[in-house]
Protein backbone atom coordinates (compact mmCIF):
# COMPACT_ATOMS: atom_id res chain seq x y z
CA UNK A 1 0.00 0.00 0.00
CA UNK A 2 2.79 2.40 0.90
CA UNK A 3 4.63 1.68 -2.34
CA UNK A 4 1.48 1.93 -4.44
CA UNK A 5 0.32 5.18 -2.86
CA UNK A 6 3.82 6.66 -3.08
CA UNK A 7 4.03 5.96 -6.81
CA UNK A 8 0.52 7.32 -7.30
CA UNK A 9 1.24 10.43 -5.24
CA UNK A 10 4.47 11.05 -7.14
CA UNK A 11 2.63 10.80 -10.45
CA UNK A 12 -0.08 13.19 -9.25
CA UNK A 13 2.68 15.60 -8.31
CA UNK A 14 4.14 14.99 -11.76
CA UNK A 15 0.86 16.20 -13.26
CA UNK A 16 1.29 19.54 -11.50
CA UNK A 17 4.93 19.71 -12.66
CA UNK A 18 3.87 19.12 -16.28
CA UNK A 19 1.13 21.74 -16.03
CA UNK A 20 3.46 24.24 -14.34
CA UNK A 21 6.25 23.78 -16.87
CA UNK A 22 4.02 23.84 -19.96
CA UNK A 23 1.28 26.21 -18.82
CA UNK A 24 2.46 28.22 -15.82
CA UNK A 25 0.70 29.17 -12.56
CA UNK A 26 -2.58 30.13 -14.24
CA UNK A 27 -3.08 26.69 -15.80
CA UNK A 28 -2.16 25.02 -12.51
CA UNK A 29 -4.67 27.32 -10.81
CA UNK A 30 -7.45 26.39 -13.25
CA UNK A 31 -6.80 22.69 -12.72
CA UNK A 32 -6.66 23.20 -8.94
CA UNK A 33 -9.97 25.10 -9.06
CA UNK A 34 -11.60 22.20 -10.95
CA UNK A 35 -10.32 19.76 -8.33
CA UNK A 36 -11.50 22.03 -5.51
CA UNK A 37 -15.01 22.20 -6.96
CA UNK A 38 -15.42 18.52 -7.84
CA UNK A 39 -13.76 17.00 -4.75
CA UNK A 40 -16.46 17.88 -2.16
CA UNK A 41 -19.25 16.71 -4.48
CA UNK A 42 -17.54 13.39 -5.23
CA UNK A 43 -16.61 13.05 -1.56
CA UNK A 44 -20.27 13.31 -0.56
CA UNK A 45 -21.34 10.87 -3.27
CA UNK A 46 -18.80 8.29 -2.06
CA UNK A 47 -20.67 7.83 1.26
CA UNK A 48 -17.27 6.33 2.20
CA UNK A 49 -18.50 2.98 0.82
CA UNK A 50 -14.94 1.74 0.44
CA UNK A 51 -14.13 2.27 4.12
CA UNK A 52 -17.46 0.81 5.23
CA UNK A 53 -16.92 -2.25 3.05
CA UNK A 54 -13.39 -2.81 4.34
CA UNK A 55 -14.52 -2.49 7.97
CA UNK A 56 -17.70 -4.60 7.55
CA UNK A 57 -17.09 -7.44 10.02
CA UNK A 58 -20.73 -8.65 9.89
CA UNK A 59 -20.92 -9.73 6.20
CA UNK A 60 -24.43 -8.30 6.00
CA UNK A 61 -23.81 -6.61 2.64
CA UNK A 62 -22.41 -8.02 -0.60
CA UNK A 63 -20.07 -6.25 -3.00
CA UNK A 64 -22.94 -5.67 -5.43
CA UNK A 65 -24.81 -3.72 -2.73
CA UNK A 66 -21.88 -1.34 -2.30
CA UNK A 67 -21.35 -1.07 -6.06
CA UNK A 68 -24.98 -0.28 -6.88
CA UNK A 69 -25.09 2.46 -4.25
CA UNK A 70 -21.78 3.93 -5.44
CA UNK A 71 -22.88 3.85 -9.10
CA UNK A 72 -26.12 5.70 -8.35
CA UNK A 73 -24.49 8.35 -6.17
CA UNK A 74 -21.68 8.92 -8.69
CA UNK A 75 -24.20 9.55 -11.47
CA UNK A 76 -25.99 12.06 -9.24
CA UNK A 77 -22.65 13.72 -8.44
CA UNK A 78 -21.87 14.16 -12.14
CA UNK A 79 -25.20 15.93 -12.64
CA UNK A 80 -24.43 18.24 -9.72
CA UNK A 81 -20.94 19.01 -11.05
CA UNK A 82 -22.40 19.79 -14.49
CA UNK A 83 -24.84 22.24 -12.93
CA UNK A 84 -22.07 23.95 -10.92
CA UNK A 85 -19.79 24.17 -13.97
CA UNK A 86 -22.30 25.72 -16.36
CA UNK A 87 -24.47 27.72 -13.94
CA UNK A 88 -21.67 28.99 -11.69
CA UNK A 89 -20.63 31.91 -13.88
CA UNK A 90 -17.33 30.39 -15.00
CA UNK A 91 -15.77 30.99 -18.43
CA UNK A 92 -16.62 28.31 -21.00
CA UNK A 93 -13.12 26.80 -20.98
CA UNK A 94 -13.04 26.64 -17.19
CA UNK A 95 -16.53 25.09 -17.10
CA UNK A 96 -15.48 22.37 -19.56
CA UNK A 97 -12.37 21.61 -17.50
CA UNK A 98 -14.51 21.33 -14.34
CA UNK A 99 -16.86 18.88 -16.08
CA UNK A 100 -13.95 16.87 -17.49
CA UNK A 101 -12.32 16.60 -14.06
CA UNK A 102 -15.70 15.46 -12.69
CA UNK A 103 -15.74 12.62 -15.24
CA UNK A 104 -12.18 11.69 -14.30
CA UNK A 105 -13.15 11.57 -10.62
CA UNK A 106 -16.06 9.29 -11.58
CA UNK A 107 -13.57 6.81 -13.03
CA UNK A 108 -11.69 7.01 -9.74
CA UNK A 109 -14.90 6.34 -7.82
CA UNK A 110 -15.52 3.12 -9.76
CA UNK A 111 -12.02 1.84 -8.99
CA UNK A 112 -12.37 2.90 -5.37
CA UNK A 113 -15.32 0.62 -4.63
CA UNK A 114 -13.34 -2.36 -5.97
CA UNK A 115 -10.52 -1.41 -3.60
CA UNK A 116 -12.93 -1.91 -0.70
CA UNK A 117 -13.49 -5.53 -1.75
CA UNK A 118 -9.74 -6.11 -2.09
CA UNK A 119 -9.04 -4.53 1.30
CA UNK A 120 -11.70 -6.67 2.94
CA UNK A 121 -9.85 -9.73 1.58
CA UNK A 122 -6.61 -8.11 2.78
CA UNK A 123 -5.24 -8.18 -0.78
CA UNK A 124 -3.53 -4.82 -0.47
CA UNK A 125 -1.09 -5.83 -3.21
CA UNK A 126 -3.93 -5.58 -5.76
CA UNK A 127 -4.90 -2.13 -4.51
CA UNK A 128 -1.27 -1.03 -4.75
CA UNK A 129 -0.90 -2.37 -8.29
CA UNK A 130 -4.01 -0.46 -9.39
CA UNK A 131 -2.71 2.73 -7.81
CA UNK A 132 0.60 2.37 -9.63
CA UNK A 133 -1.16 1.73 -12.95
CA UNK A 134 -3.50 4.69 -12.49
CA UNK A 135 -0.59 6.92 -11.48
CA UNK A 136 1.81 6.10 -14.30
CA UNK A 137 -0.77 5.74 -17.08
CA UNK A 138 -2.66 8.81 -15.89
CA UNK A 139 0.45 10.99 -15.94
CA UNK A 140 1.37 9.67 -19.39
CA UNK A 141 -2.17 10.19 -20.68
CA UNK A 142 -2.31 13.77 -19.41
CA UNK A 143 1.13 14.63 -20.85
CA UNK A 144 0.22 13.13 -24.24
CA UNK A 145 -3.18 14.83 -24.33
CA UNK A 146 -1.66 18.18 -23.35
CA UNK A 147 1.08 17.83 -25.96
CA UNK A 148 -1.27 16.84 -28.80
CA UNK A 149 -3.99 19.43 -28.13
CA UNK A 150 -2.01 22.16 -26.34
CA UNK A 151 -4.99 22.57 -24.00
CA UNK A 152 -5.69 21.65 -20.39
CA UNK A 153 -8.97 20.05 -21.49
CA UNK A 154 -7.09 17.66 -23.79
CA UNK A 155 -4.72 16.73 -21.00
CA UNK A 156 -7.58 15.97 -18.60
CA UNK A 157 -9.27 13.86 -21.31
CA UNK A 158 -6.08 11.78 -21.64
CA UNK A 159 -6.02 11.32 -17.85
CA UNK A 160 -9.66 10.17 -17.79
CA UNK A 161 -9.18 7.69 -20.63
CA UNK A 162 -6.20 6.12 -18.85
CA UNK A 163 -8.11 5.69 -15.59
CA UNK A 164 -11.10 4.20 -17.41
CA UNK A 165 -8.86 1.56 -19.00
CA UNK A 166 -7.37 0.62 -15.62
CA UNK A 167 -10.85 0.09 -14.19
CA UNK A 168 -12.06 -1.93 -17.17
CA UNK A 169 -9.00 -4.09 -17.71
CA UNK A 170 -7.48 -4.47 -14.23
CA UNK A 171 -9.82 -3.68 -11.31
CA UNK A 172 -12.75 -5.66 -12.69
CA UNK A 173 -10.55 -8.54 -13.80
CA UNK A 174 -8.68 -9.23 -10.54
CA UNK A 175 -11.88 -9.24 -8.45
CA UNK A 176 -14.05 -11.27 -10.84
CA UNK A 177 -13.75 -14.55 -8.90
CA UNK A 178 -14.80 -13.01 -5.57
CA UNK A 179 -17.75 -11.21 -7.16
CA UNK A 180 -18.87 -14.40 -8.90
CA UNK A 181 -18.75 -16.34 -5.63
CA UNK A 182 -21.09 -13.83 -3.98
CA UNK A 183 -23.58 -14.06 -6.85
CA UNK A 184 -23.89 -17.87 -6.80
CA UNK A 185 -27.47 -18.80 -6.01
CA UNK A 186 -28.84 -15.29 -6.43
CA UNK A 187 -31.61 -14.62 -8.93
CA UNK A 188 -33.92 -11.83 -10.03
CA UNK A 189 -35.99 -12.03 -6.86
CA UNK A 190 -32.85 -11.84 -4.77
CA UNK A 191 -31.76 -8.70 -6.64
CA UNK A 192 -35.14 -7.06 -6.05
CA UNK A 193 -35.15 -8.12 -2.40
CA UNK A 194 -31.84 -6.40 -1.84
CA UNK A 195 -33.07 -2.97 -2.91
CA UNK A 196 -34.31 -2.06 0.61
CA UNK A 197 -30.99 -3.32 2.00
CA UNK A 198 -29.12 -1.09 -0.45
CA UNK A 199 -31.27 1.89 0.51
CA UNK A 200 -30.46 1.16 4.15
CA UNK A 201 -26.77 0.98 3.27
CA UNK A 202 -26.94 4.38 1.58
CA UNK A 203 -28.73 5.83 4.60
CA UNK A 204 -26.10 4.38 6.95
CA UNK A 205 -23.36 5.93 4.81
CA UNK A 206 -25.02 9.33 4.59
CA UNK A 207 -23.27 10.80 7.67
CA UNK A 208 -19.95 9.56 6.32
CA UNK A 209 -20.73 11.11 2.93
CA UNK A 210 -21.40 14.42 4.62
CA UNK A 211 -18.16 13.98 6.58
CA UNK A 212 -16.21 13.24 3.36
CA UNK A 213 -17.69 16.34 1.73
CA UNK A 214 -16.79 18.49 4.71
CA UNK A 215 -13.30 16.95 4.79
CA UNK A 216 -12.80 18.00 1.17
CA UNK A 217 -14.25 21.43 1.88
CA UNK A 218 -11.85 21.84 4.79
CA UNK A 219 -8.95 21.13 2.44
CA UNK A 220 -10.26 23.42 -0.30
CA UNK A 221 -11.68 26.41 1.61
CA UNK A 222 -8.32 28.26 1.36
CA UNK A 223 -8.37 27.66 -2.42
CA UNK A 224 -11.84 29.13 -2.81
CA UNK A 225 -10.86 32.24 -0.89
CA UNK A 226 -7.57 32.62 -2.79
CA UNK A 227 -9.27 32.26 -6.19
CA UNK A 228 -11.92 34.80 -5.23
CA UNK A 229 -9.58 37.39 -3.73
CA UNK A 230 -6.19 36.81 -5.38
CA UNK A 231 -6.96 35.09 -8.71
CA UNK A 232 -6.08 31.83 -10.50
CA UNK A 233 -2.34 32.55 -10.70
CA UNK A 234 -2.02 32.90 -6.93
CA UNK A 235 -4.18 29.78 -6.54
CA UNK A 236 -1.78 27.86 -8.79
CA UNK A 237 1.20 28.80 -6.59
CA UNK A 238 -0.64 27.82 -3.40
CA UNK A 239 -1.92 24.58 -4.95
CA UNK A 240 1.61 23.52 -5.88
CA UNK A 241 2.77 24.02 -2.27
CA UNK A 242 -0.31 22.34 -0.83
CA UNK A 243 0.08 19.34 -3.09
CA UNK A 244 3.51 18.62 -1.68
CA UNK A 245 1.84 18.53 1.74
CA UNK A 246 -0.89 16.26 0.38
CA UNK A 247 1.72 13.77 -0.83
CA UNK A 248 2.18 12.84 2.82
CA UNK A 249 -1.60 12.62 3.19
CA UNK A 250 -1.64 9.84 0.61
CA UNK A 251 1.16 7.97 2.38
CA UNK A 252 -0.54 8.17 5.80
CA UNK A 253 -3.87 7.22 4.21
CA UNK A 254 -2.38 4.12 2.62
CA UNK A 255 -0.93 2.84 5.88
CA UNK A 256 -4.08 3.69 7.87
CA UNK A 257 -6.38 2.06 5.31
CA UNK A 258 -4.32 -1.12 5.60
CA UNK A 259 -4.77 -1.01 9.39
CA UNK A 260 -8.49 -0.12 9.29
CA UNK A 261 -9.91 -3.70 9.19
CA UNK A 262 -7.66 -4.66 12.10
CA UNK A 263 -8.74 -1.62 14.14
CA UNK A 264 -12.36 -2.64 13.58
CA UNK A 265 -11.67 -6.22 14.72
CA UNK A 266 -9.88 -5.03 17.86
CA UNK A 267 -12.83 -2.87 18.81
CA UNK A 268 -15.45 -5.52 18.04
CA UNK A 269 -13.58 -7.98 20.28
CA UNK A 270 -13.19 -5.32 23.03
CA UNK A 271 -9.38 -5.45 22.80
CA UNK A 272 -8.97 -1.75 23.57
CA UNK A 273 -5.31 -2.13 24.54
CA UNK A 274 -4.39 -3.44 21.08
CA UNK A 275 -6.62 -0.75 19.51
CA UNK A 276 -4.84 2.04 21.41
CA UNK A 277 -1.40 0.63 20.58
CA UNK A 278 -2.08 0.41 16.84
CA UNK A 279 -3.79 3.81 16.69
CA UNK A 280 -0.94 5.35 18.68
CA UNK A 281 1.63 3.98 16.25
CA UNK A 282 -0.30 5.43 13.33
CA UNK A 283 -0.46 8.84 15.03
CA UNK A 284 3.25 8.86 15.84
CA UNK A 285 4.07 7.89 12.28
CA UNK A 286 1.92 10.68 10.84
CA UNK A 287 3.32 13.38 13.11
CA UNK A 288 6.90 12.22 12.48
CA UNK A 289 6.36 12.42 8.73
CA UNK A 290 4.92 15.92 9.10
CA UNK A 291 7.79 17.07 11.29
CA UNK A 292 10.31 15.87 8.71
CA UNK A 293 8.39 17.73 5.97
CA UNK A 294 8.47 21.00 7.96
CA UNK A 295 12.25 20.67 8.43
CA UNK A 296 12.78 20.04 4.70
CA UNK A 297 10.58 23.03 3.80
CA UNK A 298 12.52 25.28 6.18
CA UNK A 299 15.92 24.10 4.94
CA UNK A 300 15.51 23.77 1.16
CA UNK A 301 11.89 24.71 0.45
CA UNK A 302 12.61 27.56 -1.95
CA UNK A 303 15.09 25.50 -3.96
CA UNK A 304 12.70 22.55 -4.06
CA UNK A 305 9.79 24.62 -5.38
CA UNK A 306 11.98 26.26 -8.03
CA UNK A 307 13.36 22.89 -9.13
CA UNK A 308 9.97 21.22 -9.44
CA UNK A 309 7.66 23.96 -10.67
CA UNK A 310 9.78 26.93 -11.68
CA UNK A 311 11.00 30.22 -10.24
CA UNK A 312 7.49 31.78 -10.18
CA UNK A 313 6.39 29.21 -7.60
CA UNK A 314 9.33 29.79 -5.22
CA UNK A 315 8.72 33.37 -4.09
CA UNK A 316 7.13 32.58 -0.70
CA UNK A 317 9.31 30.06 1.19
CA UNK A 318 7.75 31.08 4.52
CA UNK A 319 4.31 30.18 3.21
CA UNK A 320 5.66 26.78 2.19
CA UNK A 321 6.77 26.09 5.77
CA UNK A 322 3.32 27.10 7.07
CA UNK A 323 1.65 24.81 4.52
CA UNK A 324 3.80 21.89 5.71
CA UNK A 325 2.82 22.65 9.31
CA UNK A 326 -0.80 22.31 8.20
CA UNK A 327 0.21 19.01 6.60
CA UNK A 328 1.52 17.78 9.96
CA UNK A 329 -1.86 18.43 11.58
CA UNK A 330 -3.56 16.75 8.61
CA UNK A 331 -1.44 13.60 8.97
CA UNK A 332 -2.53 13.32 12.62
CA UNK A 333 -6.24 13.69 11.82
CA UNK A 334 -6.24 10.80 9.33
CA UNK A 335 -5.71 7.93 11.83
CA UNK A 336 -8.29 9.49 14.16
CA UNK A 337 -10.84 9.70 11.32
CA UNK A 338 -10.39 6.02 10.49
CA UNK A 339 -10.39 5.17 14.17
CA UNK A 340 -13.79 6.84 14.56
CA UNK A 341 -15.09 4.71 11.68
CA UNK A 342 -13.66 1.56 13.29
CA UNK A 343 -15.48 2.30 16.56
CA UNK A 344 -18.69 2.98 14.55
CA UNK A 345 -18.93 6.67 15.43
CA UNK A 346 -20.38 7.75 12.09
CA UNK A 347 -22.77 10.53 13.03
CA UNK A 348 -20.28 12.69 14.96
CA UNK A 349 -17.86 13.08 12.06
CA UNK A 350 -19.95 15.67 10.19
CA UNK A 351 -20.25 17.70 13.41
CA UNK A 352 -16.46 17.65 13.89
CA UNK A 353 -15.88 18.81 10.34
CA UNK A 354 -18.56 21.50 10.47
CA UNK A 355 -16.51 23.07 13.27
CA UNK A 356 -13.29 22.73 11.27
CA UNK A 357 -14.78 24.14 8.04
CA UNK A 358 -16.30 27.06 9.95
CA UNK A 359 -12.98 27.88 11.59
CA UNK A 360 -11.21 27.52 8.23
CA UNK A 361 -13.59 29.84 6.40
CA UNK A 362 -13.59 32.55 9.06
CA UNK A 363 -9.82 32.58 9.51
CA UNK A 364 -9.13 32.57 5.75
CA UNK A 365 -11.59 35.40 5.11
CA UNK A 366 -9.93 37.40 7.88
CA UNK A 367 -6.30 36.61 7.04
CA UNK A 368 -6.05 36.28 3.24
CA UNK A 369 -6.88 39.96 2.44
CA UNK A 370 -4.03 41.12 4.72
CA UNK A 371 -1.46 38.32 4.54
CA UNK A 372 -2.14 36.70 1.17
CA UNK A 373 -1.05 33.10 0.75
CA UNK A 374 0.48 33.03 4.24
CA UNK A 375 -2.95 33.90 5.67
CA UNK A 376 -4.50 30.99 3.78
CA UNK A 377 -1.87 28.60 5.15
CA UNK A 378 -2.44 29.73 8.73
CA UNK A 379 -6.21 29.51 8.36
CA UNK A 380 -5.92 25.93 7.14
CA UNK A 381 -3.52 25.06 9.99
CA UNK A 382 -5.79 26.49 12.70
CA UNK A 383 -8.80 24.61 11.31
CA UNK A 384 -6.94 21.28 11.24
CA UNK A 385 -5.73 21.65 14.82
CA UNK A 386 -9.31 22.34 15.95
CA UNK A 387 -10.44 19.16 14.16
CA UNK A 388 -7.61 17.21 15.75
CA UNK A 389 -8.53 18.29 19.27
CA UNK A 390 -12.24 17.47 18.93
CA UNK A 391 -11.59 14.08 17.25
CA UNK A 392 -9.07 13.07 19.92
CA UNK A 393 -11.48 13.96 22.72
CA UNK A 394 -14.32 11.92 21.19
CA UNK A 395 -12.06 8.93 20.56
CA UNK A 396 -10.87 8.97 24.17
CA UNK A 397 -14.47 9.05 25.43
CA UNK A 398 -15.46 6.13 23.21
CA UNK A 399 -12.58 3.93 24.29
CA UNK A 400 -13.11 4.74 27.97
CA UNK A 401 -16.78 3.79 27.62
CA UNK A 402 -15.82 0.46 26.00
CA UNK A 403 -13.35 -0.29 28.79
CA UNK A 404 -16.00 0.42 31.42
CA UNK A 405 -18.31 -2.18 29.92
CA UNK A 406 -20.51 -0.25 27.49
CA UNK A 407 -19.42 -2.64 24.74
CA UNK A 408 -18.60 -1.91 21.09
CA UNK A 409 -22.21 -2.04 19.97
CA UNK A 410 -23.46 0.71 22.28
Amino acid sequence: MLLGQSVYAGCQGGILVVLARLGGPEVVGRYALALAITAPVMGFSSLMMRQMQAADATDRYRFDDYFVVRLATTAAALLAISAIAFLGGYARETALVILAVGIVKSMEALSDIFYGLEQRRERFDLVAQSFMLRGTLGLSGLAIGLYLTDTLLGGVAGLGLSWCLVWLLFDRSVTRRWRREQRIGSGARDVEARIPLQLGLAWAGLPLGVAAMLYMLNTNVPRYVIEEQLGEEALGIFAAMAYLALLGDMVVNSVTQAANPRLARYFMTSDTAAFRLLLGRLLVGGVSLGGAAVLVAAAVGQQLLALLFGYEFAQSPGTFVAVMLAGTALYATIPLNYGLIAVRLFKVQPLILVVAVGVNLVTCLLLVPYYGLMGAAWGWTIALFSQLLVSGWLMQRRLCAAQMGAGPGK
